[in-house]
C-alpha cells in the first residue's frame, strides 16, 4: 500500500464521520427551552421581593409530608396557590389553590402523586403583602 491511498482512505473515513455527525444532529429533537425566559427575567425583581417578605415576616409556613397528603400550616389567614412540579418530569406537575380559613392546615392528597422529588412553590396573599416561598419535599409511599 502507498501513500496515496491511505491519504483518500483517511479523507473517506473523515468526510463519512462529518456526514454521519450531520445527519444525526438534524436528527436530534429541538432544545426543550423555557418560552417565557424574558418575562421571568423582568418579573425577577418582584419575585425576589415577596421572597424576602417571607423572610421579613417570619410567615415560612410549616410542611409536613407523609405517605397520604401534604400538610401545610399557615401562621396566618391566606388566600393564593401552591404549584407542585416534578424535576424529572413536567406530566404530573399541578397548580391548586390554596384558602385556610380560621386557620386551618391546609391538605393536599397524595395518593395519585408519583413518588420523589417535588418542588413546592407557594403564591400567596396575607394582610395586604404578596408572598412566594419554595420548598422542596420528597414523597415515598
Amino acid at each position: 500500500m502507498n501513500w496515496g491511498k491511505g491519504i483518500i482512505g483517511g479523507m473517506i473515513i473523515f468526510m463519512l464521520f462529518i456526514i454521519s455527525m450531520c445527519v444525526y444532529m438534524f436528527s436530534v429533537p429541538a432544545d426543550e427551552y423555557d418560552e417565557k425566559y424574558y418575562e421571568k427575567g423582568l418579573n425577577y425583581d418582584q419575585d425576589y421581593n415577596r421572597a424576602k417578605q417571607v423572610i421579613k415576616d417570619k410567615a415560612e409556613p410549616k410542611i409536613e409530608a407523609d405517605s397520604c397528603c401534604i400538610e401545610i400550616t399557615f401562621q396566618q389567614t391566606i388566600i393564593g396557590q401552591v404549584k407542585l412540579t416534578r424535576p424529572s418530569s413536567n406530566i404530573a406537575d399541578k397548580i391548586i389553590a390554596i384558602n385556610n380559613k380560621n386557620g386551618q392546615p391546609v391538605q393536599i392528597l397524595t395518593a395519585n402523586m408519583p413518588k420523589g422529588k417535588w418542588q413546592l412553590t407557594f403564591e400567596w396573599i396575607s394582610n395586604n403583602k404578596a408572598y412566594l416561598y419554595q420548598k422542596e419535599v420528597y414523597l415515598d409511599k
